[in-house]
């Protein structure tokens, strides 16, 4: 054989190889911080009935009236990028002759190209629901089993950039098997695409390690309620696992707790907070389920809040956890940017009040902790950054300054200036609302 023939058939058979490497696992290059977006489902559920519900309804109108809103209020350009349409959106059958999904006609008349494209021209990115069993989760449409390469070239067609795949209807589906093989369909397709998985959620003992090979981001816990239980359910299902959660999860790999409900009719303004500052804190999506239309202006404030976002996008990408639990309160901590000129982490916390404190369950509570039980170690100090109004005390150092007029420092959901320094052998004081939260950053100082 010619020596260039041999060269040629050596090459083409090193691309054939680097072609099933790149196949075998994610490795999409996307996530790399958690994403943002909304997605209607919580809020909007599985509304079908457009003449009676025009406004509600799963429909073209929705999605096109919500990328408008996700642009001219703001959201995208604080980092809400993703509009993903969830369940509801299929004919229930697939195309009689080429077997393709088909969004229902009535309510998505000009196609998902047009729909996609739409979004695109916002400046946004199209995300799409789909199933790994045989029918989607509200019986609305055909799930993917059996039409793995078919779905994902038809969602590649479709210019979709976000994949959101449930697990219901499942009988006799090995999902270590159904996850990664629909995963590699899509990276066949050549169109990067987010790949969100509901893969753990459906199973008892979940291998994390398997599933961060192949999924941007997965679903850990029960579907998220619009209710102060639902999040404090959802924060204790992660503490119990949080050992084997943050141990896997980092860039292009997160664990999802499902939609931020902020917005919508149950939640106070004080457990919105804590739910926005928590899901921050373990480097969770930051995906929106509400009517863009009515949100509250105080709500609004607190979803573009750029130095919550900026804590759930650290670029270090090391999810937090709950580090100490006594009664009602919690403290959930964060490793984060910047590190001091000597390797020193920084770190965002979260101090909570769950609200069931006796004797007084409804009253504000006030806790004190050193922040060396936190695990900050930097003898040379941390910066706290916070906003000043009015309230009661101050703790700096060793000792306390009462100040006249009374003042309280508060945290990152405020205009930021300096509280002050701390050492890890400092008491923090924070005073916590029930069913709240106060959240700060301390910066590590830097040895000059």
């Amino acid at each position: 054989m010619p020596r260039e023939d041999c060269c040629s058939m050596l090459l083409a058979l090193v691309a054939r190889f680097l072609w099933l490497c790149s196949v075998a696992g994610l490795e999409n290059g996307l996530a790399r911080t958690p994403p943002l977006g909304w997605m209607p489902f919580e809020r909007f559920r599985c509304v079908t009935d457009c003449v009676k519900f025009p406004r509600d309804c799963i429909s073209e109108s929705l999605f096109m009236r919500t990328a408008d809103l996700l642009v001219s209020e703001g959201y995208s350009a604080v980092g809400y990028e993703y509009l993903i349409i969830d369940d509801c959106w299929m004919e229930r059958q697939r195309h009689e002759i080429t077997k393709e999904l088909m969004p229902d006609r009535e309510r998505f008349p000009r196609g998902l190209n047009f729909l996609s494209d739409y979004i695109h021209n916002k400046g946004l990115k199209f995300g799409l629901y789909h199933d790994i069993g045989e029918r989607t989760c509200m019986h609305f449409g055909p799930g993917a089993n059996g039409y793995y390469a078919l779905d994902a070239k038809t969602f590649a067609n479709w210019n979709v950039d976000y994949v959101k795949l449930d697990g219901c209807f499942i009988k006799n589906i090995n999902l270590d098997i159904a996850y990664p093989a629909f995963g590699r369909e899509l990276n066949k397709t050549g169109r990067p695409m987010v790949y969100s998985c509901s893969w753990p959620y459906y199973q008892k003992h979940p291998n994390y390690e398997l599933i961060k090979k192949h999924c941007n981001l997965w679903r850990f816990a029960d579907d998220i309620r619009d209710a102060f239980d639902s999040v404090g359910k959802t924060m204790y299902n992660y503490y119990k696992q949080q050992k084997n959660l943050t141990k896997h999860a980092g860039p292009g790999h997160w664990n999802d707790p499902d939609m931020l409900v902020l917005g919508n009719y149950r939640l106070s303004y004080d457990a919105s907070r804590l739910q926005l500052a928590i899901w921050a804190i373990i480097a969770a999506p930051l995906i929106m389920t509400n009517d863009l239309q009515t949100v509250r202006p105080a709500i609004k404030t607190l979803l573009q809040n750029r130095a919550i976002i900026e804590v759930d996008q650290d670029p270090l990408g090391i999810p937090g956890r709950c580090v100490y639990i006594a009664g009602s309160f919690q403290i959930w901590v964060r490793p984060v940017m910047p590190f001091n000129n000597i390797g020193a982490h920084s770190y965002a916390v979260a101090f909570v009040n769950i609200g069931n404190y006796e004797p007084c369950p409804l009253c504000p509570q006030t806790y004190e902790v050193v922040l060396k039980r936190l695990g900050f170690e930097n003898d040379l100090g941390y910066k706290v950054i916070v906003s000043i109004s009015l309230a009661i005390l101050k703790y700096t150092l060793h000792f306390y300054i009462q100040i006249l007029f009374t003042q309280i420092f508060e945290d990152l959901f405020g205009s930021m200036e300096d509280l002050g320094l701390f050492k890890p052998k400092d008491k923090f004081i924070t005073r916590v609302n029930p069913s709240g939260v106060t959240f700060f950053k301390f910066t590590s100082v830097d040895m000059y």
